[in-house]
């Protein structure tokens, strides 16, 4: 699991972040809400305190659910059914109050990350995955290292498989504009490139361009 740990007490977050490494799992451990926001397309799953140095994690919890549908489980040392209450309505998946133990609090998350998965979004051509709320795509089982750009244009590709898409298409999908031809070329070299052999992405004179791979 990808664990995002939003956590003000050093302490605290230094023994969490030791014990979930520890189990197996890949961990970003945070105090502050801006990074937090900015690493939800990592998260596969959130533990988030309720009281942090800047701002309330309910707070945090409200500006997160605007952005993402990623897993949260509340941490926090309020007890209390108004507080568990508040938190659920809030948005989050779950709710376990300190002191508690590691192996539940992993068994909860694991269970978080279950649901989500099943739940989750794929879009699929032959060898090709992409997973729009992970930010993660796939050839086979070779994770793609792609820019920004690069995912949406794939994404744009792989909502309409086989489908000729002009260079307008692709620029209102990827930019919400469009943009010079030589910008869509670049991400459009750099897709190319990290998708390799044979290519799956066809140049159509005059049309556009479009996913195809042939069978075999």
């Amino acid at each position: 699991m990808r664990v995002l740990l939003v956590e003000d007490d050093p302490g605290v977050r230094e023994a969490l972040e030791l014990g979930l490494s520890l189990e197996g799992h890949e961990v970003r451990a945070v105090d502050r809400p801006e990074e937090a926001l900015g690493l939800l397309s990592w998260a596969e799953v959130v533990i988030l305190d309720v009281l942090l140095p800047r701002g309330d994690g309910f707070s945090l919890l409200r500006a997160i659910r605007e952005r993402s549908e990623v897993p949260v489980l509340m941490l926090t040392a309020l007890d209390g059914v108004e507080w568990r209450v508040k938190g659920l309505r809030e948005g989050a998946d779950d709710y376990l109050v300190k002191p508690y133990s590691l192996q539940e609090l992993l068994a909860r998350l694991e269970a978080l990350v279950r649901r989500a998965r099943r739940r989750e979004e794929v879009l699929a051509y032959k060898d090709l995955r992409l997973y729009p709320r992970r930010m993660e795509a796939f050839r086979g089982e070779r994770r793609l290292a792609l820019s920004p750009k690069a995912f949406l244009l794939l994404k744009a590709f792989l909502e309409a498989p086989e489908e000729v898409l002009s260079k307008e298409a692709l620029m209102r999908k990827v930019w919400g504009e469009e943009v010079e031809p030589a910008t869509l070329e670049v991400h459009l070299s750099a897709l190319r490139k990290a998708l390799g052999e044979p290519s799956p992405i066809q140049t159509v004179r005059g049309y556009g361009y479009r996913l195809f791979l042939p069978e075999g």
